[in-house]
């Protein structure tokens, strides 16, 4: 990420000389160097970017100068450093300019070498701050969503250790689309749209969760679930009757006299593997599982219509006592050589 700097200072030949000693940083996109002339100047450049990281500022200047505008800058933004640069060394100088907020100070004629590591030294403390903040915010809407002993678990080793285990499971998971989605989003307003799906999805979570699964991703208009534990084929099932029932229940959209929300659901068991998946360099990592059970509950779920809800023969075999199933015969999936045979859940 660039990092924007602004150059206060009423001696234009710095300006050539900022350019020169920085050039390896402004080609590389590191630094982006702003310039003013005065403390007003630089508050109007401030004005026209507002993303300012740190502001190298001379304190004798016409107009308005540099303790001035560090006055100015603590009203304007708390968050943004700055660093003196004036050939008025003196401790009182210094004082002043301390007391009023600037993170540093150096003096004229610039040591440059001085100058570079004084730059990547507050700017380091400028990304510190905004990643800090960002984390606060971050868990201040965590707080918002996720229950509070879920959260006292995610501060403990337990989990840290639970949470980077990579490993073999026996489990269910379940696919639910809903039908027809995509071609009303095209036609509609983006908000209507929105909060339709919201509101399609927090009735499924809360299916979901009552048969003590959870929702591993939404995938567009799409939920991906997985039931661990005993039983754990049984409870998807239980969920995914629970999902089409309150689903058929679900009022007609107002302005949209065409569509009746419906869902089909895909439902595999079977070995998979959980971790987190990802890329590290991007922190972007997703706990979640992945494998050829996975993929058929998806393939199933594509291959099921409106309120139908798809599972294997090898599922069926495992909860024909329990519900009511029919056969619909044998469908042909991708990846797969033989074409494989699947039965609908009726109730």
């Amino acid at each position: 990420m660039t990092s924007k700097i602004l150059v206060v200072d009423d001696e234009t030949d710095l300006e050539v000389l900022i350019k020169q000693k920085f050039r390896k940083q402004i080609r590389q996109n590191e630094y982006e160097f702003v310039f003013a002339i005065n403390g007003i100047d630089a508050l109007e450049k401030l004005d026209s970017h507002p993303n300012m990281d740190l502001v190298l500022s001379d304190i004798n200047m016409p107009e308005m100068d540099g303790l001035t505008l560090l006055t100015k800058l603590n009203e304007l933004n708390p968050l943004l450093k700055s660093v003196m640069v004036s050939a008025y060394g003196d401790m009182e100088n210094i004082r002043t300019a301390m007391n009023r907020g600037a993170f540093d100070f150096i003096t004229k004629p610039i040591n440059f070498e001085d100058l570079t590591i004084t730059v990547e030294k507050t700017l380091k403390h400028v990304r510190q701050i905004k990643e800090t903040l960002k984390a606060i915010k971050e868990n201040n809407i965590l707080k918002m969503y996720v229950d509070e002993n879920v959260l006292n678990f995610m501060g403990s080793k337990e989990y840290e250790s639970t949470i980077m285990a990579n490993e073999n499971i026996e489990a269910t998971v379940m696919f639910i689309d809903v039908c027809g989605f995509t071609a009303i989003s095209e036609s509609t307003p983006a908000d209507v749209v929105v909060n339709m799906l919201n509101t399609y999805f927090d009735m499924m979570v809360k299916e979901i969760i009552a048969q003590q699964g959870y929702v591993d991703k939404f995938i567009g208009d799409a939920v991906m679930a997985v039931f661990r534990g005993e039983y754990h084929l049984d409870r998807a099932i239980d969920a995914a009757l629970g999902v089409r029932q309150q689903t058929n229940k679900l009022p007609k959209p107002e302005g949209i006299p065409n569509y009746t929300p419906k869902v089909s659901i895909g439902i595999k068991s079977g070995e998979m593997v959980s971790g987190n998946i990802g890329s590290s360099s991007l922190k972007r990592l997703d706990y979640t599982v992945i494998g050829d059970t996975v993929n058929t509950a998806a393939r199933l779920q594509a291959s099921a219509g409106e309120n139908q809800i798809i599972i294997s023969e090898s599922c069926y075999e495992g909860v024909k006592e329990s519900f009511h199933c029919k056969k619909v015969g044998s469908i042909n999936i991708k990846n797969k050589a033989a074409p494989i045979t699947v039965y609908e859940v009726l109730e």
